[in-house]
């Protein structure tokens, strides 16, 4: 049968191939600690319970029929108060643009600005900079960062490419690391472009910038920057991904939005009619009134940080003594978003039954099988394919399972050799 070369060549998600997997092993019943996918389970993180009120309301008010195609206008200017009170950034309503989540959103940036040939520069690991460029037909400009950095790319990782490229995907808090850049690595990435714009002149395309910062209500003890507050020249060059997926713990409930020059926001709302990934119009709704509600959107977001900190350092500080008892596990220090960097250095180490553990799908299918645990690793996120770095995601987790995972994972790594 004949498709699409695009079709044809595409390579689907990673995660959802190691998804099924696992849901097999449960549905025979094994016990699996799942930490792979970067959602929540709606038992241990429900979303607000006035968002589910207000949604429910809107629903029986009748909202089921289209959106207006840059989504409402009671919720475009919920966001810009929002951004106004918690980020001091300002964009007025006609600067934003509504859709599904941030998936469409990160598309129709793609489509609005990268021609077919054009090069993107981003950094592994990180969340489907790689297929997005390759469904936009574009060339990927790949830095892979290093521990060293928290594995976030800094401006003498992308210097070199920056002449001829069309668009800087980055992100911070990032997934999968959980790490953030500092106020001094994100400045030197912002006179980086704005350097090269002022080189290329107006005549020509620009080097815009994509900046995915939808996890930057969950930081641990570290700011949140971006580049427009840090640099406000970058606002011509800058269009933002953001929702209420992670604050809110909201993923299913699929409200996302972009901010960035009116002019760009326009022609990508012009490309999401055509596409039709619109937020339902009463989930939009009943969002702008829970955004607008400043008391019960701070408590709900300070709860839930605490909830997801919580989590992440239980996890953190159980892997470091791990590490300090000998077995070959180390971590970040988790700084935000959902995400902990573990890292499982076993390559080479032989199983009971002599079995050698000589490429990193060998051992992330030891940690499944053995220690019961499932995790992501950082080649499912364009790492290279012998990195032992791994993503380990807290949104389905439970404080009682956690002293589970961890015995469960000292037995597995006690039976190596």
């Amino acid at each position: 049968m004949y498709v699409s070369k695009l079709a044809e060549n595409i390579i689907g998600s990673e995660i959802i191939k190691l998804a099924g997997e696992i849901n097999e092993k449960i549905r025979q019943g094994h016990t699996i600690y799942n930490f792979t996918i970067g959602d929540f389970n709606p038992k241990q993180f429900p979303i607000p319970e006035a968002l589910r009120d207000y949604i429910i309301e809107e629903y029986q008010n009748g909202a089921t029929n289209y959106p207006p195609g840059d989504g409402v206008v009671e919720l475009r200017n919920a966001v810009s108060d929002l951004l106004k009170r918690d980020l001091g950034l300002h964009y007025a309503n006609n600067e934003i643009l509504i859709a599904g989540g941030a998936r469409p959103i990160i598309y129709t940036i793609f489509r609005a600005l990268v021609n077919p040939g054009d090069k993107v520069i981003f950094g592994t690991p990180s969340w489907n900079n790689n297929h997005y460029t390759y469904l936009n037909f574009a060339e990927a400009v790949v830095i892979e960062a290093s521990p060293e950095k928290n594995f976030m790319p800094d401006a003498a990782d992308i210097a070199p490419h920056v002449q001829d490229a069309s668009l800087l995907a980055l992100c911070s808090p990032q997934n999968p690391t959980g790490t953030v850049f500092t106020k001094e690595g994100l400045e030197a990435i912002c006179d980086l472009v704005i350097a090269e714009n002022k080189r290329r002149g107006p005549q020509h395309q620009p080097l815009y910038v994509m900046y995915d910062q939808i996890y930057w209500a969950l930081t641990y003890g570290v700011p949140h920057y971006d580049p427009v507050t840090l640099r406000p020249e970058m606002r011509d060059y800058t269009i933002y991904v953001d929702g209420i997926s992670k604050s809110l713990a909201a993923t299913g409930v699929r409200v996302g939005w972009c901010m960035g020059p009116a002019y760009i926001v326009d022609k990508m709302k012009s490309i999401l009619t055509h596409v039709g990934a619109w937020a339902p119009k009463a989930e939009q709704l009943a969002s702008a009134r829970f955004l607008n509600n400043e008391e019960a959107y701070n408590r709900f977001v300070v709860d839930q940080k605490q909830r997801v900190e919580s989590r992440l350092n239980g996890i953190y500080t159980g892997l470091i003594a791990l590490k300090q008892k000998g077995f070959a596990v180390n971590a970040i220090a988790p700084q935000a978003a959902i995400y902990l960097t573990v890292q499982f250095s076993l390559h080479g180490k032989k199983t009971a039954d002599g079995t050698v553990l000589a490429t990193t799908k060998d051992i992330t299918s030891y940690l499944l099988n053995v220690a019961q645990l499932a995790v992501v690793p950082f080649s499912a996120f364009g790492a290279s394919d012998n990195s032992d770095w791994y993503r380990l995601s807290v949104g389905t987790c439970s404080m009682e399972d956690i002293p589970k995972v961890l015995k469960s994972l000292e037995e597995a790594l006690m039976q190596l050799g």
